[in-house]
């Protein structure tokens, strides 16, 4: 039973010391889960960002459900998951509080921008770190070359009114290509494994 505090603790210190969401929370994930305590691997936590993507929910909460649940069962996600949201309510209240007053004061406002590049840098950092570790071979060149395509389209093309637009919508969600990319590497995996024999 003594995990249960430690996972609490644990994610608690990776939900106060990120800002800027699931993405920015990545790299003191792995600092903090894979590298120090051992409870899953990068190729693991990398798994259940994707799993987290498609699931409803935040990201960074579904991610230290994953792992709380690896451990310790439902209780390990419970204590997991409240040890990484607990951070961020005493913080939204504190800025709730005395934040309104503050908001039109420039220093203010360039600390919250130098926040976001900060966010941005952790992001990247993310990324290439995952990079490493999943894009391994001409097959996943080619699934991440055509989800990140996807994924770009999505984000930067308005879609026409109609058809065509709720098709690209589909086709270009988060869920979808996750669908996508897994069943393709099942797919590919499967057709290696016959030709072996």
């Amino acid at each position: 039973m003594n995990i249960l505090p430690d996972l609490f603790l644990t994610f608690a210190k990776v939900g106060v010391m990120t800002f800027g969401g699931g993405y920015a929370m990545l790299p003191i994930l792995q600092r903090e889960v894979a590298e120090k305590k051992g409870w899953a691997t990068e190729d693991q936590l990398a798994d259940y960002y994707a799993v987290g993507q498609c699931t409803p929910g935040v990201i960074a909460v579904n991610t230290a459900t994953f792992v709380g649940s690896s451990q310790a069962g439902v209780a390990g996600g419970v204590w997991a998951t409240l040890g990484l949201v607990f951070p961020s309510i005493v913080i939204i209240l504190v800025v709730a509080a005395f934040l309104q007053g503050f908001m039109d004061i420039p220093w203010v406002i360039h600390a919250f921008n130098g926040v976001r590049a900060g966010v941005v840098a952790l992001i990247l950092s993310s990324v290439l770190k995952l990079l490493k570790g999943a894009v391994m071979d001409w097959t996943t060149r080619i699934i991440y070359s055509v989800t990140l395509a996807l994924a770009v389209l999505g984000m930067f093309l308005s879609a026409p009114e109609g058809t065509l637009g709720m098709v690209m919508g589909v086709l270009c969600s988060p869920v979808t290509l996750v669908v996508l990319a897994g069943a393709s590497g099942l797919f590919i995996r499967g057709v290696r494994g016959e030709l072996k024999r």
